[in-house]
């Protein structure tokens, strides 16, 4: 079959199953929007290309599937930059597929519109690969690369420019590849190396992360052979049910639990985790609690026992760190494997002693709060009455939501959402859309921040359009919260966290949304409820300095 580049990278997708692409049409992008037209996946129109990428990352999330974001050269891929790097930080399979200006002008400087002189060392960085398909066939071959490391690699993001005179371009149009590989598996004899160090520990505590997202069972299933406690990672949040007997949930910044991991267990078994420094980050709130971690080298655990990781990314498994034993694998893959090779083993030593007190270690993690951080338990827990045990959560880079990753419960992996590494403010309300969109069967909610939602708050906008019964709940300390408690705590004058903000009601109401300013937490949780069934998204104002609240 015949037809232009843009037709072929059309075709192409929907080969490999994208039924939903965001974006915002441009005048480098005409030749996506025929074919789109006359093709089966849907095309969102978002009013920012950040909020499409970041709709990109939420659908993502939400589904399994590669997210798909369409913008055009130059200020457009400048635009999702930010998103794209979110996505790299978090390991979420984001395509992000661009104009770029045509071959013969590329490097010249000529002020051509939207030119970058050199637009893939833009996102370069902030990729996993990008590319420039110079010829109509390297449509395929790149889309091909993509999905594959998509599939069998940390699944970073890619970025494809397709240039104007390829896009309008007469080519073959070649199908996509039918076959792609699995992920990697374990190599044998690094399973036996991990499963004799596991065989002589009597402390073993299981720290899981996003790399795990897909091995909930295999990881809970190594973990009750084991008899070993599971810590996550914020991404891995969930992994292992929260109301599991083994699970200390995503805890790994509170003191008692890094006292566990570091002093305590005689072997670490690390999963899908590069355990990196936002990992570990203690924010304000829990810097004021009475337990917050000493600690020495804010970037890394101090581990004090042997040490097993498991990542599908090699380096991984050797940085930071000097593994005992290490295994290049997908988490699952390689969690099954381990389970096997100690299930024929018998009865394992003694549990180790702390397991006689798994309650009184979650005790003691839930009582160390701050006086905000009780605020904050006390409207989640509302929020999270409201919810179906599946609803998708997306937090912003807000307050809240760093307690929320600590402390809002629940049982199933991919539920709660946090731009963890990068840390972006505006992800929320965007990242929630693309979630809504990608799975309508789950019920989808946001939390954000008065500072955080003035990013990207015209996508309120999109999900007016969109029709979405989707809550947003903004916790509003008049600032950037988390940044003035810093300031006061290192004697700093307040700089620039208290700026102007509008009236948000009135804001929120002007692009169509509804609105609510519940007065008790049982209102929250009312409406939250109503918000789910709404037709059209609500604001849901909740003041931190509520009288309500304590």
């Amino acid at each position: 079959m015949k037809g232009t580049g843009g037709k072929a990278l059309v075709e192409q997708l929907a080969s490999y199953g994208v039924d939903t692409v965001f974006g915002m049409p441009g005048v480098h992008t005409l030749a996506f929007f025929g074919p789109l037209a006359e093709s089966s996946i849907r095309h969102v129109g978002a009013r920012h290309e950040q909020g499409a990428a970041f709709m990109a990352d939420g659908y993502a999330r939400a589904t399994g599937k590669p997210g798909v974001c369409l913008i055009i050269s130059g200020p457009g891929v400048t635009n999702a930059a930010t998103p794209i790097g979110q996505a790299y930080s978090d390991s979420i399979p984001v395509l992000a597929v661009t104009s770029a200006i045509a071959r013969d002008e590329m490097g010249m400087g000529r002020g051509m519109l939207h030119e970058i002189t050199d637009q893939q060392a833009v996102t370069t960085p902030i990729t996993g690969f990008s590319a420039t398909a110079l010829t109509g066939r390297q449509i395929g071959e790149h889309l091909a690369r993509a999905m594959t490391a998509f599939r069998t690699q940390r699944p970073r993001p890619a970025h494809l420019s397709i240039p104007l005179d390829v896009l309008d371009a007469e080519i073959e149009i070649e199908p996509g590849r039918k076959v792609l590989p699995q992920r990697p598996g374990p190599n044998p004899a690094d399973i036996a190396d991990a499963a004799d160090l596991l065989r002589g520990a009597r402390r073993p505590v299981i720290l899981a992360g996003g790399g795990c997202r897909d091995a909930g069972a295999e990881v809970t299933r190594l973990a009750e052979i084991l008899q070993a406690p599971v810590v996550t990672t914020v991404a891995g949040k969930g992994v292992v049910p929260e109301s599991h007997p083994l699970s200390l949930g995503s805890t790994l910044q509170r003191g008692r639990i890094r006292r566990l991991i570091e002093d305590e267990a005689d072997l670490v078994l690390a999963i899908g985790t590069e355990i990196a420094e936002p990992d570990l980050y203690v924010t304000a709130d829990s810097e004021a609690a009475g337990d917050a971690p000493v600690i020495e080298d804010p970037t890394r655990l101090s581990v004090s026992g042997r040490f097993i990781r498991i990542d599908i990314d090699p380096a991984t498994t050797v940085r930071d760190y000097a593994p005992d034993a290490a295994v290049v694998s997908d988490a699952a893959l390689a969690a099954a494997a381990l389970a096997d090779a100690l299930a024929g083993d018998g009865a394992f030593p003694p549990a180790a002693p702390w397991l006689a007190d798994m309650d009184g270690i979650r005790d003691q993690v839930r009582n160390d709060l701050s006086a905000l951080e009780r605020r904050h338990v006390a409207v989640l827990n509302a929020i999270r009455r409201a919810l179906p045990a599946d609803a998708l959560i997306y937090g912003d880079m807000t307050q809240i939501a760093y307690t929320g990753c600590v402390f809002f419960p629940t049982d199933l992996p991919g539920s709660w959402h946090f731009p963890m590494g990068y840390g972006t403010l505006g992800y929320a309300l965007p990242a929630a859309i693309g979630g809504a969109l990608g799975a309508p069967e789950r019920a989808c909610l946001a939390v954000v921040g008065d500072g955080g939602l003035l990013f990207t708050v015209q996508e309120l906008a999109t999900a007016v359009e969109q029709k979405l019964s989707l809550p947003i709940v903004l916790w509003d300390n008049d600032g950037l919260g988390e940044i003035a408690d810093f300031m006061r705590a290192r004697n700093i004058p307040e700089v620039s966290v208290r700026p102007h903000n509008p009236d948000f009601r009135a804001l929120a109401e002007s692009f169509g949304c509804l609105t609510a300013a519940p007065q008790s937490l049982d209102g929250i949780t009312e409406a939250v409820t109503k918000a789910l069934s709404a037709g059209r998204p609500t604001v849901i104002i909740v003041r931190q300095d509520a009288d309500f609240l304590g």
